[in-house]
């Protein structure tokens, strides 16, 4: 609890000093850095060269880690709706999740403060969160071209796919792809803005499932749509995956070369992380040991994701950061970079902590350990709900694990062999989950769902 109270403090010390810097930068007579936060779509930390990482080519993502941070112990969600929730919103799931595919409209998203704030606001991607193709507007983004799932019939992602563009759906039929479209709307954002502050979200398609082959492969066909486009029948045939995950990396290559064409380089923070673990029929070398992705699970590798940021203006280059951190964090954190205020009414529900002072190459204040709620679709998943830290996790439902040497987490610690120091850990953790047992709010629970359910061995 204690940790609690020092998150709660920390967001609304934030509150205070941003709210005393406008977006202009009158504090300081700078004008504010440019925020993009780029998320992949299921995306492991276990397939990027900067992690160790040696299956794929990522050279434009390492290239970031090596002139900035990056950050080895961050966690999303086991999957894209939770994780999104989270991210945009700074809370744990216990306190706004309502179901999959929706973000509860009462909530305010960083698209809402940085807007609030002055800061010309696009949103570009995977949108996941319900709502029609005017959505993203609800929540902040003065600008959106967004995939959803469901898109007037035709749910390609890929080749010739149907994407929303600032609420009017269009359907690509002319051999595009889809993360290039993205790109290029976000890119056309970048260029039109680059006089003025702007926050861009770019929640990429890539490398979520089908693993069709990208407009570099061998096999690509330009007048594919939807699973046309794929080896055979089956959705999770991973033999195109390596080929996304280069185009996706390139993508990265070509934001960087926009910003630097434009002269805004300098002053524009780019964040780099994934939604979730990598896809289950994924398996990557990394480190010389072989890790399979854990999409959809709470183990290590369905939260453990790449977080990489840089800024050649603000950020140090070659830093490597242990700390612990969570989605939760990106939201203070965003608004710590821009100087956003948050109102007061706002932070005392914010479950993260900036982290842009370890960025800066300073101590800042790390988070002791880091909270799970998750419960992918409320109207038939049982909770997952647990604490852990570097080493340690603990599940609602006592099962105690030391991820040092177990973390696929398959034999839980025997209470009665536990050291001091473990007891100690674990005293901690599960003060957290009683804590967070009380938030969840009573028209989001699940009466026939029982809270703390730990996975079948």
């Amino acid at each position: 609890m204690k940790e609690l109270g020092k998150a709660v403090a920390v967001c609304l010390l934030l509150a205070g000093l941003c709210g005393a810097r406008s977006v202009s930068g009158e504090s300081n007579g700078k004008r504010p850095p440019n925020v993009i936060l780029v998320m992949a779509d299921d995306l492991g930390y276990e397939c990027i060269g900067a992690y160790g990482g040696t299956s794929y080519k990522t050279p434009h993502i390492d290239r970031l880690a090596e002139t900035g941070i990056r950050f080895d112990h961050a966690h999303a969600q086991p999957i894209c709706t939770p994780s999104r929730v989270q991210i945009m919103t700074g809370k744990y799931n216990v306190r706004n999740y309502v179901k999959f595919a929706h973000l509860d409209p009462k909530e305010t998203s960083f698209g809402n403060l940085f807007r609030d704030a002055g800061y010309k606001t696009c949103m570009v991607g995977k949108w996941q969160l319900g709502g029609g193709y005017d959505a993203p507007g609800n929540f902040g983004f003065d600008n959106y071209c967004m995939w959803r799932l469901i898109n007037n019939g035709n749910i390609s992602r890929y080749p010739n796919p149907g994407i929303a563009m600032d609420g009017k759906f269009v359907s690509h039929e002319n051999g595009e792809y889809g993360p290039d479209v993205l790109f290029d709307y976000a890119s056309g954002f970048i260029e039109k803005n680059r006089d003025e502050p702007f926050f861009l979200y770019y929640s990429m398609l890539l490398v979520h499932n089908p693993f069709e082959p990208t407009p570099q492969s061998d096999q690509w066909n330009p007048e594919a749509r939807g699973l046309d486009n794929i080896k055979g029948s089956d959705f999770n045939d991973i033999t195109h995956f390596p080929d996304m995950m280069e185009y996706m990396d390139k993508e990265i290559g070509k934001l960087i070369a926009k910003l630097e064409d434009l002269g805004v380089r300098e002053n524009t923070v780019v964040i780099f992380t994934g939604d979730n673990g990598t896809t289950q029929g994924v398996t990557s070398k990394v480190n010389g040991k072989a890790v399979r992705g854990g999409k959809g699970l709470p183990t290590d590798a369905g939260t453990h994701v790449p977080l990489i940021a840089n800024c050649p203006g603000l950020i140090p280059e070659g830093q490597a950061s242990a700390d612990l951190v969570d989605f939760s964090d990106i939201l203070p954190t965003l608004c710590d970079i821009g100087g956003v205020p948050v109102p007061a009414s706002l932070s005392s529900s914010i479950d993260g902590r900036s982290f842009w002072p370890q960025m800066q190459g300073l101590a800042g204040s790390p988070r002791d350990w880091t909270y799970g709620w998750y419960q992918r679709r409320t109207d038939r998943n049982e909770i997952w709900e647990f604490v852990r830290d570097k080493r340690y996790k603990l599940y609602l439902d006592g099962n105690f694990y030391d991820l040092e040497n177990d973390i696929l987490e398959l034999e839980p610690l025997e209470s009665t062999s536990l050291t001091d120091g473990q007891k100690a850990v674990r005293d901690q953790f599960q003060q957290v989950l009683d804590r967070y047992a009380s938030l969840r709010p009573d028209e989001l629970r699940s009466p026939n769902k029982r809270p703390g359910f730990h996975r079948k061995k």
